[in-house]
């Protein structure tokens, strides 16, 4: 008697997709980002043609982007991997006073904070803080005040303003009694 066994030899296994360099990528904004692709194998079939997918990266667009590499072997498995990349922020934000740089304040006058605003290209507006020398309009010198904005990414931006507290004005001399005073020859002068 004959016995026949069919065997039948299938492919379930996915190929394996390796990508070239990191699984995530940071570029800081308006950077080169340089595709560096993905190889495939597969235990059947052997090396396999990757075809890139998913997200479009653009350098000028603050985002997160995916790309998703995939390899189909002859059985139809499909082997994927992706990778993430971030465009991040590295630009600070600019700061501008309001006024001049340089302020002169004469002593004992009040010294009035003009303060600055600041805005970032992907936060918009944002806060500043004051910081630096306490102006003293009591005492004559030179003070440095700053300020200082920081956007959502942590890029911060400080300037300056000189004030400088100065006493040009003379002091008066007032005097007692009449500003004209007739004393007779040989008397006493008070």
């Amino acid at each position: 008697s004959v016995s026949t066994r069919t065997v039948t030899v299938v492919d379930t296994t996915a190929p394996v997709v390796t990508l070239n360099g990191s699984s995530t990528v940071n570029i800081n904004i308006s950077g080169a980002y340089t595709e560096l692709d993905a190889t495939a194998n597969d235990h059947c079939d052997g090396p396999l043609p990757v075809t890139i997918g998913g997200d479009t990266v653009d350098t000028f667009t603050y985002n997160t982007y995916t790309i998703l590499y995939t390899a189909t072997d002859s059985s139809g498995n499909v082997g994927t991997a992706t990778r993430i990349v971030n465009i991040l922020d590295n630009i600070p934000p600019v700061v501008t006073l309001n006024g001049d740089s340089s302020i002169n304040v004469e002593c004992g006058d009040t010294y009035t904070e003009l303060n600055a605003t600041a805005v970032d290209d992907k936060d918009g507006s944002l806060s500043v803080t004051i910081g630096g020398d306490t102006v003293d309009t009591t005492s004559v010198g030179t003070y440095i005040v700053t300020y200082t904005a920081t956007d959502a990414a942590g890029n911060t931006t400080t300037i300056n303003r000189t004030v400088i507290v100065e006493d040009t004005i003379a002091p008066v001399v007032t005097l007692n009694g009449d500003s004209s005073i007739t004393v007779e020859c040989s008397d006493t002068y008070t």
